[in-house]
């Protein structure tokens, strides 16, 4: 959960978003490294006297031509290995489709026959003591954690997207279209997003939270709402 003070990322409860979090320090080292170089480079040739010689030396020349080539190699190849991995679906424990909706979500666990429920925002006035206003809703989507778990989104209207931070997913949802992804938590907790894609007057008003737990709670869970 962020907060107001909050410089960095909020804690990843996923193996995506552990990776993209090293990947962001890894892409500010070397943006950093840049930077320094050219400050240096700046520097230099403010204080001392170019001469001929260095202005048109070819080593000078092969350098900037290589050396960003090379930059390029350190940023391209983690983060092509990130995009496969995200796009990697392998064999899920359990599929959930997303539908979205002016202004609410609708979920649906494909693997149980009935199982499906809409999840709207609490109202300000309704929220109990110690939630967190405009983020919280009626009901949550509960995981089973430590399970790959594939998301189907789509949209009923217009154009919204599933996304939670913390767990590295940010999805559209398209009337019309099926977008899927995938997502393993590694811990027990509650986990919260909204809705990324501006979808109306209230846009603001569709928070999405999803709920790790562990597999026997899931059961439980899953078979009380059923039996409802």
């Amino acid at each position: 959960m962020a907060n107001h003070s909050q410089l960095g990322f909020q804690d990843a409860s996923s193996p995506i978003m552990e990776e993209l979090v090293e990947f962001h320090d890894h892409a500010l080292i070397v943006a950093l490294a840049i930077c320094s170089l050219v400050l240096y480079l700046l520097a230099h040739m403010l204080v001392e006297k170019l001469s001929s010689n260095a202005v048109d030396a070819q080593e000078v020349e092969l350098i900037w031509t290589i050396l960003p080539a090379i930059v390029l190699v350190l940023l391209a190849l983690p983060s092509l290995q990130i995009l496969y991995m995200m796009d990697e679906i392998d064999e899920p424990d359990l599929t959930l489709k997303a539908i979205g909706h002016q202004w609410y979500w609708s979920y649906e666990y494909t693997d149980f026959k009935d199982l499906s429920f809409d999840s709207y925002m609490i109202p300000t006035t309704d929220l109990p003591n110690g939630h967190f206003r405009l983020l919280e809703v009626d009901h949550r989507v509960v995981v089973p954690m430590e399970s790959p778990i594939r998301v189907i989104i789509t949209a009923g209207d217009v154009l919204h997207s599933w996304a939670v931070p913390t767990l590295g997913v940010k999805t559209d949802a398209i009337p019309g279209r099926l977008n899927q992804t995938s997502f393993i938590t590694t811990r027990p907790g509650i986990f919260y997003g909204q809705c990324s894609e501006i979808c109306g007057a209230n846009h603001s008003y569709m928070p999405i939270v999803v709920e790790s737990t562990p597999l026997p709670h899931f059961e439980a869970w899953s078979s009380l709402l059923s039996s409802s």
